[in-house]
């Protein structure tokens, strides 16, 4: 598995790179937003670990422009910890976030959760999922609309994928946190609702009418099968 680290504060990125090829991973480095953009194009990497505040162009940009050619799982690195920055940051395209100061035992764990569930281990290889008109390929991870193939980030592709899965079944916001990221963010469930909403813009028809993916107010998300 190769990672690329990208983060302006050489120290921590020689201090991540050690404990990450400890792990087994090829690593691979830079220290700016413009270099993780043109990096991350090649296609190399099945996991990148951004920082937000770097020169050139910062890490939520950096997000954005990968979004438009890639779903590689994306790690946000950040001294902030307010609620709206994260938030932010997921709707950058990234499919986690770690505030510094971190424990490099959590940036492991969550680098080997993202991988896993990026990899597909749950999946049935070779199932389609079919609800109407939208389905999901499980090998290619895609959902596929009216036979047009819609990208997924590795955290919609989880959340939905397990939502079609268990069609009428409502799961908590805190339910998804768990199953889908396996950890809590302290009560920040947020999260699963930018998520949600992300889907219903790519999945849904009309997201402010949707037909698929439905709330349950004052209890949680389910999938109408």
């Amino acid at each position: 598995m190769r990672i690329l680290v990208v983060d302006d504060e050489r120290t921590l990125v020689k201090g991540m790179k050690f404990n990450l090829e400890n792990e087994g991973y090829e690593v691979e480095t830079a220290y700016d937003g413009a270099a993780a953009v043109e990096l991350a194009r090649e296609g190399r990497f099945d996991l990148l670990i951004l920082d937000v505040m770097m020169p050139e162009i910062d890490g939520l940009e950096a997000c954005m422009r990968i979004r438009e050619f890639s779903n590689v799982p994306i790690i946000m690195l950040t001294a902030k910890s307010e609620d709206a920055d994260k938030l932010m940051g997921f709707e950058c395209g990234a499919d986690d976030y770690i505030t510094k100061p971190f424990n490099i035992l959590e940036l492991k764990a969550r680098v080997r959760a993202l991988l896993r569930r990026s990899a597909g281990v749950q999946r049935t290889a070779g199932t389609v999922l079919t609800v109407g008109e939208l389905s999901l390929d499980t090998q290619q991870r895609v959902a596929i609309r009216d036979g047009e193939t819609i990208d997924l980030t590795a955290k919609e592709y989880d959340l939905i994928e397990l939502l079609m899965r268990n069609p009428r079944r409502v799961y908590s916001r805190e339910n998804l946190m768990n199953v889908v990221w396996g950890y809590s963010y302290g009560g920040d469930y947020r999260t699963v609702d930018v998520h949600i909403r992300r889907l219903r813009e790519k999945l849904e028809r009309n997201p402010a009418e949707p037909e698929h993916i439905l709330t349950k107010w004052g209890v949680g998300y389910y999938f109408k099968g």
